[in-house]
């Protein structure tokens, strides 16, 4: 481009700019350059040139290129009269139009969907904001595209795709009429050779930053950084006291108002949330983390945490006492712990906190049990103080045993109700083993607790059989020890045939002295093998204590499954790569979180979480892409290809180093549509209400449901034979041979049109 250092940077004269361009072209063709040359000319805005190229020393190709920027005229908005414009550059009147002139053609035409509002959905359309009040329109929540995703309870991510854009290619054909480009212009997009589809990606998933985006990664990195500085204090009430000195409107040490932890505890300790099932999209590697199921108490503890505030370690502390608080009320109180399983059992291979709020949970229903108890007990002995019971009565009978009746009395044999084994937690397990280690006596220790068992059965299983012996009891709890010697079909006889094994029938064996301490009471009137109220105390007093970096290694493996749980129920059409990335996720997560259990130094393991959060970031942007793409194209193939497409682009960017790596800088990737796919992308264009606002101008035709294309390129060119005619060339040529002499490329829209015409001749 060869331009002049005028204030316009253009040719404003015709005569000096074609004398320039003729210089340039001879300096060009001296040097045998086959470059263009081109001369900014006319006014700047419209961004007009000419233009010369040498090809060779046989042909010349000259261009012109001009812009409209507004006030387009109707004729060019519409392919006949644009077909007559490119007639009209080498025909010199319509009076001199020959009767036919073949002209090839080709279009592409773009089209964008409109951006989804949906912040006023239901206000735009009429019907329904009749139907509803002015004051109740404005008061209804904002809705959002995620609204229904998983994670929005928690946070509203920014759509990821803000559109798609579609283009349509029409292949290039040939036409002799100006009418034939009516139809053209009145044909379906359907009609088109093939159509090709871009998501419209929002700026922060091209960004090549890291943290820009606000989502649980970002929240589990200031989760990372309370637990750094964790270790700084050894009670939690340290962080919270007030430190004269220190600015604590800083944001480093900001908490929330009161009103804030109030709306935090009542959301989980709600009445109506009831106890929580777990149920949880599992990953195979889920397991593999200690922390919490999502759904649980503790594991929503530390959601709340992740967004309270901004997460630092004194707002921790704040909201941790409170809950601790709460607990103790609810235990008091005998009030059910909401979001805690009711089932018998410890799960040992989540976090010790959700061990010991399980354990505080079954401690709070056996209080109540007991409670309720012994109200019943003392009823019913004032009922019954006057009246006689006979000596033997069966109690707690859990129904007879088949096909067994007792040895000393012609009766069926009744198993009894007994108790549960006594719940531990893992550091309950851990103490019992390290007492036993320190009295040198293991067998010892685990053999009373073993009696104690034991007792507790003999006398429920007397209670249920008030006429039994030492051998009854054990053909039903020890089989193996019982030597039968019954001959029968399997129908029961009496008396049973058989004796006790050798270890049973030793002098001085333990069972039988247990078997004869033991009193007849049933499970009812047992004393329990685990002391609820001392349990649960011990629980409290455990929260209430527990050292901040105890707390916070707890935390971290919780909040970290718990965001990877939540984004695991993201429905995204089932995405291979997706799903891949997933389970990538929970494997990183598994061997980085694996060092926190095992109570390595906090400075070592604060580099390797950082670079966690790095990778769950990236994760997580491809699984809210994913969902966006899902939910908006209901063409399955078509979906999955342009997550791949964008997988790919997005891969180099998913290193966990900190510094800024060389990679695309625009998404441009465009995907093919199958003929069976073209329906399901047309109903990406939803036809425009009539109350929305629509551009009332003259359109330029090819609407697909209403919408103009945002851009329109089309191409008019003619071939012409070589000949010894009009053109004659020094050199002989091939008659079949044919060059293209007129060509003419359109693009723009109906406010903004640009028109390039290039011809070659023969020089």
């Amino acid at each position: 481009i060869i331009a002049p250092l005028s204030a316009s940077g253009v040719v404003l004269d015709d005569p000096e700019s074609t004398k320039l361009l003729s210089s340039v072209a001879i300096a060009l063709s001296n040097c045998g350059s086959n470059w263009p040359a081109f001369v900014p000319v006319h006014d700047p805005s419209r961004k007009a040139y000419i233009g010369i190229q040498n090809m060779g020393t046989v042909f010349t190709r000259r261009f012109e290129a001009d812009r409209i920027g507004s006030q387009v005229p109707i004729r060019l908005m519409h392919l006949e009269g644009l077909h007559e414009l490119f007639l009209s550059k080498f025909v010199l009147s319509s009076t001199d139009f020959p009767a036919k002139v073949k002209v090839n053609f080709s279009m592409k035409l773009t089209y964008r969907t409109p951006e989804h509002d949906y912040d006023h959905e239901e206000t735009l359309d009429s019907e329904a904001t009749e139907s509803i009040p002015e004051s109740e329109v404005a008061s209804q929540p904002r809705k959002q595209w995620d609204d229904d995703c998983p994670w929005a309870e928690w946070y509203s991510a920014e759509d990821p795709v803000k559109g798609f854009e579609l283009t349509t290619i029409w292949g290039e054909k040939m036409f002799e009429e100006s009418f034939e480009m009516a139809e053209v212009e009145n044909a379906s997009s359907f009609d088109a050779d093939s159509w090709l589809l871009q998501p419209v990606v929002s700026p922060y998933m091209v960004d090549d930053s890291i943290g820009k985006f606000v989502g649980f990664a970002s929240q589990l990195h200031l989760l990372v950084n309370a637990f750094e500085s964790s270790a700084e204090a050894q009670f939690l009430e340290d962080f919270v006291a007030d430190n004269s000195g220190q600015d604590n409107s800083k944001s480093s040490v900001a908490v929330p108002p009161p009103s804030v932890i109030d709306r935090v505890m009542k959301d989980l300790f709600n009445d109506e949330v009831g106890n929580s099932n777990y149920v949880e999209a599992e990953n195979k590697y889920g397991r593999a983390l200690k922390g919490a199921p999502s759904d649980s108490l503790f594991a929503q503890f530390c959601l709340h945490a992740l967004w309270f505030g901004n997460c630092n370690m004194r707002a921790i502390a704040v909201l941790w006492i409170d809950f601790v608080r709460e607990i103790r009320w609810c235990w008091e109180e005998s009030e059910r712990l909401p979001r805690m399983k009711t089932t018998s059992s410890i799960d040992l291979s989540s976090c010790v906190i959700h061990q010991k709020l399980q354990m505080l949970a079954i401690c709070i229903e056996r209080k109540k049990s007991l409670n309720r108890k012994k109200d019943t007990d003392d009823a019913h002995k004032e009922k019954t103080s006057n009246s006689m019971a006979p000596d033997k009565i069966r109690k707690g009978s859990a129904g007879v045993v088949p096909s067994m009746m007792l040895i000393n009395t012609f009766q069926e044999m009744h198993a009894p109700y007994t108790q549960d084994a006594p719940l531990m937690t893992e550091d309950m397990h851990e103490e019992r083993l390290h007492a036993a280690e320190a009295f040198g006596n293991a067998v010892g220790l685990s053999g009373q607790l073993e009696r104690d068992i034991l007792s507790s059965d003999m006398s429920a299983f007397k209670a249920a059989n008030p006429d039994a012996a030492f051998e009854d009891f054990i053909r039903w709890h020890s089989p193996g020890d019982w030597v039968s010697e019954d001959k029968s079909d399997g129908n029961p006889t009496w008396p049973p045939k058989g004796r006790l094994s050798q270890r049973m029938s030793e002098h001085g064996n333990m069972w039988r002295k247990i078997w004869n301490d033991a009193p007849a009471l049933p499970v009812s009137e047992q004393k329990s093998l685990l002391d609820s109220v001392r349990e649960g105390e011990k629980v409290v007093h455990y929260l209430e204590t527990l050292r901040p970096q105890q707390l916070l290694e707890q935390m971290v493996c919780t909040a970290f499954k718990s965001s990877a749980d939540i984004l695991n129920k993201t429905t995204y059409g089932g995405f291979k790569l997706m799903k891949t990335k997933m389970d990538q996720l929970y494997a990183t997560m598994v061997s980085t979180l694996r060092s926190l259990q095992g109570k390595s130094d906090t400075s070592d393991l604060a580099g390797d979480l950082k670079r966690l959060c790095q990778v769950f970031e990236h994760i997580e942007k491809l699984l809210i892409f994913a969902a966006s793409v899902h939910r908006k194209l209901d063409a399955p193939r078509l979906a999955q290809s342009i997550f791949t497409d964008y997988f790919n682009y997005y891969l180099p960017k998913m290193g966990t180093s900190l510094e800024s790596i060389c990679y695309e800088k625009e998404f441009t990737t465009k995907e093919k549509v199958g003929t069976l796919e073209r329906e399901a992308v047309s109903s990406l264009f939803r036809p425009p209400t009539a109350n929305q606002s629509w551009r009332k101008v003259l359109s330029m035709g090819n609407l697909l449901n209403g919408h103009e294309p945002i851009q329109r390129e089309i191409v008019f060119s003619v071939l012409e034979k070589l000949s010894n005619g009009h053109y004659s060339s020094p050199t002989p040529l091939c008659t079949d041979e044919q060059i293209e002499t007129h060509r003419m490329y359109i693009c723009g829209t109906s406010n903004d049109l640009w028109i390039a015409l290039s011809v070659t001749s023969w020089d």
